[in-house]
């Protein structure tokens, strides 16, 4: 661990801020993980189905709200253990290169999905991928609109890498309950820039 680094201990807030300066000790698991019942990209049973319960209540209505707006929405990813973080960053850094992978993919114990607090969506047009151009489509664009009504947003949006530490991802939706959603959707700001107060 690096010195500017520590280990997140209030672990049950939905204001649970995870990024390369806060990190989950490898031994979290959230406790009250469930399958929502919404759309996923895919079949079968996976771990990555899962969310915390008052999550999996969230992103049903906010798919629910999607439907209304004849939106489909699939899930793709939610939660991850430690170990699986590891494994999927190995393989990238030995893809792209240490450098490279970390501006896109987190470190075992720096990945929001471990909390259970995120999902990846996608739709159709995109084939299910987590891709950028995802935020291009009626889908994507949709969810910058509305996701706040639900009580999520949209975690590492374009043009912030300098505050969250990551590429620009549309299809990462984080849980922060519907008060500081709104408030994060309505001043333009990530979950790094609510939590140090700067509006």
């Amino acid at each position: 661990m690096n010195n500017d680094e520590c280990v997140v201990s209030d672990t049950d807030s939905v204001l649970l801020l995870i990024n390369k300066q806060n990190r989950l000790d490898e031994s979290y698991v959230p406790r009250d993980l469930i399958v929502p019942n919404i759309p996923f990209s895919f079949r079968g049973y996976n771990d990555k189905k899962l969310v915390r319960y008052e999550v999996a209540l969230a992103l049903q209505e906010l798919f629910a709200y999607a439907n209304i707006d004849s939106v489909r929405l699939y899930a793709v990813s939610g939660y991850r253990s430690y170990n699986r973080q590891k494994t999927i960053f190995n393989r990238n850094v030995n893809k792209y290169g240490y450098e490279k992978a970390n501006e896109f993919s987190a470190r075992a114990g720096e990945s929001e999905h471990q909390t259970g607090l995120a999902m990846d969506v996608s739709s159709r047009v995109v084939n299910m991928e987590l891709v950028e151009s995802f935020g291009d489509t009626k889908e994507g664009k949709w969810l910058v609109d509305n996701a706040y009504k639900a009580g999520f947003i949209i975690r590492y949006p374009k043009d912030k890498m300098d505050i969250t530490g990551y590429q620009y991802e549309p299809w990462h939706i984080r849980y922060v309950g519907l008060k500081v959603a709104k408030i994060i959707a309505d001043n333009d700001i990530t979950l790094e820039e609510y939590i140090q107060g700067v509006i």
